[in-house]
């Protein structure tokens, strides 16, 4: 479905990660690929997992998205490397623990600056350097929650931070639907993430959502790969703007 497609997913942290299950659809549908990781210490278990699960080992960059000078360096390694770009995959969100912790009231000052850095301006701060190399067009896929609809207990600045990057997602989607580029965002329900454990009471919520759901499961992590992978594909090139669930139909319910 990809084959001839080129394309990097950044936010990449672990096996556990939904980034690293949309990266194994999208290797597996045979897009070459590229992953960013944010800590050294990440790097030789990323290596080790793409070469025993992955059926060609992608480029792996480090990259501190709030340093736009290691962003645009990704970019000019991968023109070097691919030449272009069909997709870009952004699963990039942080708040502070305290921040999640208390009520949103709390929040501080510092916290929110961040957490709107991390996971809304980061969409922005990837996509703009990346256009010249997406001269043909392409698909761009960030990650956001039901919490930036409604409100979801602890989830707090980060369901603010969800809701301005589901903003962004339309923004974008009208500024370069000229080029052929297309944005959208997957709104997967909760899933046991290294980020998601931070979020106190997340284990008995896991429980209470798969009671509420139509399907009456949790979401799997090759749900929400083989959903990107759509939105990567020809597929969808009707679509953009627009936040798609993979939640098993809990966003539909009224309780």
């Amino acid at each position: 479905m990809l084959q001839g497609k080129k394309g990097i997913v950044f936010g990449v942290a672990n096996h556990r990660s939904l980034a690293w299950f949309i990266t194994k659809a999208l290797s597996k549908a045979g897009a070459k690929l590229a992953i960013t990781y944010q800590d050294k210490r990440f790097e030789q278990k990323l290596k080790k997992l793409a070469d025993e699960e992955l059926p060609i080992p992608p480029l792996t960059f480090l990259c501190d998205i709030r340093d736009d000078n290691r962003i645009e360096e990704v970019y000019r390694q991968l023109q070097d490397s691919f030449g272009g770009l069909d997709f870009i995959i952004h699963s990039i969100a942080f708040a502070a623990k305290e921040d999640l912790e208390g009520r949103f009231i709390q929040t501080s000052r510092s916290g929110f600056l961040l957490a709107m850095e991390v996971s809304v301006y980061s969409l922005s701060a990837i996509v703009r350097p990346a256009l010249p190399l997406m001269e043909k067009g392409g698909s761009i896929v960030t990650l956001s929650y039901l919490g930036g609809q409604r409100v979801v207990p602890h989830y707090n600045v980060m369901g603010v931070a969800k809701a301005a990057l589901e903003s962004s997602v339309r923004y974008l989607a009208a500024d370069l639907g000229e080029k052929n580029i297309r944005v959208n965002a997957l709104s997967p329900g909760p899933f046991n993430t290294l980020s998601a454990r931070g979020i106190k009471g997340f284990t008995g919520f896991l429980g209470h959502f798969q009671g509420k759901t139509p399907l009456q499961r949790n979401i799997e992590g090759e749900d929400v790969g083989n959903t990107a992978l759509f939105l990567c594909s020809d597929l969808s090139k009707g679509i953009t703007g627009e936040t798609i669930y993979v939640d098993a139909g809990y966003h539909i319910m009224g309780s």
